[in-house]
């Protein structure tokens, strides 16, 4: 919602920051820094209402390793940005290229759930309760033309959400009604600059003086959004609406109205479904009488329940199987739907799940090891302190810590841990839980052990024991890369 240029732009952000219900009082919240305007001017915001809203602050930054020297810049001068106003700094780098190429997505999707998969890490992981990213007007205007030129129905319209929840194995959209109930339950991604255009933030950052990097990847017209965003849209405003970015910004606010509304009666309908051994059915007589829209959102709801995604031909698919009152469909990911006895049933695909041995390996310190069963390259080496690199504290072993042998393996029934950050020692078994992995995945997660104790486990920061101290020298890093990548480290 834009709310119009006679408040400041402070003044505008604190009031949609409330309106919304995105932040509480006591928060800790990480600022999404990648360098660029949008995402500088943001965190500038924070730093200007922080005490007005009660906050605490840090700098969160994810380096795409697409720009070579420039990432690393970029990388720099965040954390530059985090140093000169004294806040902590969460950083994290990822080969999105290599994982765009093995998860045949684009490069702009690869990046996007690396990206969010390492925000997600450190609101499970108690680091921060939520985190801030920079989405302006501009970007969901951009969102919703862009859904409704690849094809939409209303919860596609609905664009950027203010809120994201984080649970353990998803991210879900609350509506507003959600959120009243829930926004202390869960930790969350909150985008508090959705109704601002992104020439306003250029000019707040000129009023401050701000300097911010230019990503040259936002103008290469390869990218679908970067044409909508420097093509169609300008073409649009010059020759249609000068307020078009504003008009779909409104369009999504309507489609997020609609679908609180729908999503509520599809709520108060499933009861209707029935769970029956391990699949999932609907009375068919009971669906027809529903309206067209609600028994499309029904049969959506009823495959979600076995995490299938339908698209609306696949939806309308099954629709004629319920006018036919009998057949099959295949459905995404191998699974069906068939009309049995008067109802509709739901199968999941039979899942197959290869046998999983154990391993255990000697790490050398410093030194490198390959982990076929994981697919990765380990690397330990000796960082001097203070650090000069870009790497995260939480990342760091006391040198002390870790005298003597050092084992590396997957994890046993009974191990435990204790990250730093959170209040006491978990199950191994616990932690993962809330990672969302495949039973093979969970299985094989890496750990080291120093005898019977886990010193370092993927994914979580070191313990607060084992962290280098005050007057130490140095420290050592445990880091890991796709053997695929990591043949040359063995040269």
């Amino acid at each position: 919602m834009y709310y119009g240029a006679v408040q400041t732009l402070a003044q505008r952000v604190t009031r949609y920051i409330r309106h919304r219900k995105l932040l509480h009082p006591g928060d800790r919240v990480g600022v999404a820094v990648s360098g660029g305007a949008d995402s500088v001017a943001l965190l500038r915001l924070f730093l200007e209402l922080r005490a007005e809203l009660g906050v605490v602050l840090s700098v969160v930054h994810f380096d795409h390793k697409l720009r070579g020297a420039e990432s690393d810049a970029d990388q720099q001068f965040v954390a530059d940005l985090a140093s000169q106003n004294k806040l902590d700094f969460h950083c994290e780098s990822g080969d999105v290229a290599r994982y765009s190429t093995a998860k045949r997505l684009s490069l702009e999707t690869a990046a996007r759930e690396m990206r969010y998969g390492f925000f997600k890490r450190l609101l499970l992981e108690g680091r921060m309760t939520r985190v801030a990213t920079a989405h302006t007007l501009h970007d969901q205007a951009e969102t919703v033309l862009l859904r409704i030129i690849r094809g939409a129905g209303t919860r596609g319209l609905a664009g950027i959400y203010p809120w994201l929840s984080v649970s353990s194995s998803q991210f879900s959209a609350c509506n507003r009604s959600a959120i009243e109930h829930r926004e202390q339950a869960c930790a969350s991604i909150v985008r508090p600059l959705l109704g601002v255009r992104r020439s306003e933030v250029e000019a707040y950052l000129a009023s401050l003086g701000q300097s911010w990097r230019e990503d040259s990847s936002n103008r290469d017209l390869r990218h679908a959004r970067n044409r909508v965003r420097h093509g169609i849209l300008p073409r649009l405003a010059r020759n249609l609406n000068p307020a078009v970015r504003e008009a779909l910004a409104e369009l999504a606010e309507i489609a997020r109205a609609e679908e609180e509304y729908w999503n509520a009666e599809v709520e108060r309908a499933l009861p209707g479904i029935r769970p029956e051994h391990g699949d999932v059915q609907l009375a068919v007589a009971e669906l027809v009488k529903l309206p067209l829209a609600l028994q499309r959102r029904m049969i959506r709801a009823t495959a979600q329940v076995l995490n299938a995604r339908l698209e609306f031909r696949h939806v309308e698919e099954i629709l004629e199987l319920v006018g036919k009152k009998a057949g099959r469909a295949v459905l995404p990911d191998s699974s069906t739907a068939s009309v049995e006895a008067g109802w509709l049933v739901f199968r999941a695909a039979p899942q197959v799940s290869p046998p999983v041995r154990d391993y255990e390996y000697r790490l050398p310190v410093p030194g490198k090891i390959s982990i076929p069963e994981t697919g990765m390259l380990f690397e330990t080496f000796f960082i001097s302190l203070p650090m000069k690199e870009s790497y995260s504290p939480d990342n760091l072993l006391s040198l002390n810590a870790v005298s003597g042998d050092l084992t590396l393996r997957n994890w046993r029934p009974g191990d435990r841990f204790w990250p730093a950050h959170t209040k006491a020692q978990k199950k191994i078994k616990e932690l993962l839980h809330d990672k969302h992995l495949s039973v093979a995945e969970r299985k094989l997660w890496p750990v080291v052990a120093r005898g019977d104790e886990i010193v370092w486990v993927r994914g979580f920061p070191t313990p607060a024991h084992l962290k280098p101290r005050n007057g130490q020298k140095e420290a050592l890093l445990i880091r890991e890369v796709p053997l695929s990548a990591g043949r040359e480290l063995m040269t």
